[in-house]
């Protein structure tokens, strides 16, 4: 009986009484971007409810991988969180044979924070307006078609990779060394195809500087909702978007991932920082821990098969 009463007040009391420090929230890039932003407006937002500081840690490196690891590996106390993004927890892992941490079991999830779509464009000298267009063109002239991207397993790289497979088609792949490159060489010519970062892509394509074919979302992005989505202009099933998540380690009290779920979906989640992180082309997205956890593991597979298929995995 004491047994029982004892299990029963120690998770209220913990509930109760954390925080009672600083948190860190580690981001597994440099400052700037998009990962960045989502952790800085969160630790700005939830700390004040939290009654600590949220301590933003920028942890770059590796993909992600030296950032995931870190937050895998730390106690389960609920003070080391990861703000995560598809480089450290779904297409990172996926693209290495030797994972140091599984990106699914090794974490807590708490929740999503927001998204963003990529946009499919062409070189406006390319005779094709839609993505079926497309399509129809590539089966035409097999391996003849290049598209850019902004390096090996990069997010560009892989959503052209899905395109293929699920079109049954065959392009030539031209990797650079970033978006900025791999832009200039579709306004220049030199490649014909891309899908690239929403904020690079938009302002060229009202600028008809590229032609816009579709975002990558299974719903069209709230920042262009006059461009189709793939998966409407005929490629069923095409998703790729940048998913950003709050994670703990695996083992983390569930009362401390419910107050921080709380906490964050209720202070983050209003409407300034939703026009904020539309500057950064992000749309405020949230979720409940299980919905999250169900997210990642199915992004997990998908990129793991499609990754293995295209034979783009790599040692790691």
């Amino acid at each position: 009986m004491v047994c029982a009463f004892l299990f029963f007040v120690v998770p209220m009391a913990l509930a109760q009484t954390y925080p009672t420090k600083p948190l860190r929230l580690i981001v597994p890039n440099t400052p700037g971007g998009g990962t960045d932003t989502v952790a800085r407006l969160i630790a700005d937002r939830v700390a004040p409810a939290l009654g600590h500081q949220i301590i933003v840690e920028n942890r770059g490196g590796a993909g992600g991988a030296i950032a995931a690891e870190m937050v895998a590996r730390a106690p389960k106390d609920g003070y080391t969180l990861l703000l995560g993004s598809g480089a450290s927890l779904i297409t990172g892992p996926a693209l290495v044979t030797h994972r140091k941490y599984d990106p699914v079991k090794d974490f807590a999830p708490i929740t999503l924070a927001g998204t963003t779509a990529y946009m499919l464009v062409t070189h406006p000298s390319l005779p094709v307006v839609s993505v079926r267009d497309l399509i129809n063109l590539a089966r035409a002239s097999p391996a003849t078609l290049t598209f850019a991207s902004t390096g090996q397993g990069s997010p560009s790289h892989l959503a052209m990779e899905l395109l293929q497979a699920l079109a049954q088609v065959k392009m030539i792949h031209v990797p650079y060394k970033g978006g900025a490159p791999a832009m200039l060489s579709l306004l220049q010519g030199e490649t014909y195809v891309m899908v690239a970062n929403f904020l690079t892509a938009l302002p060229q394509a009202r600028e008809k500087r590229v032609r816009a074919l579709g975002v990558t979302s299974l719903k069209r992005s709230e920042l262009a909702n006059d461009i189709p989505t793939i998966d409407e202009s005929g490629l069923r099933g095409f998703e790729v978007e940048q998913f950003y998540s709050v994670v703990a380690p695996a083992g983390t009290p569930a009362e401390i991932v419910s107050r921080l779920h709380r906490e964050i979906t209720q202070r983050y989640a209003v409407a300034d920082v939703r026009q904020r992180l539309a500057h950064e082309g992000i749309e405020l997205r949230t979720s409940t821990p299980a919905e999250l956890g169900k997210l990642n593991a199915e992004q997990f597979e998908k990129w793991l098969k499609l990754i293995q298929q295209a034979g783009i995995q790599r040692a790691g």
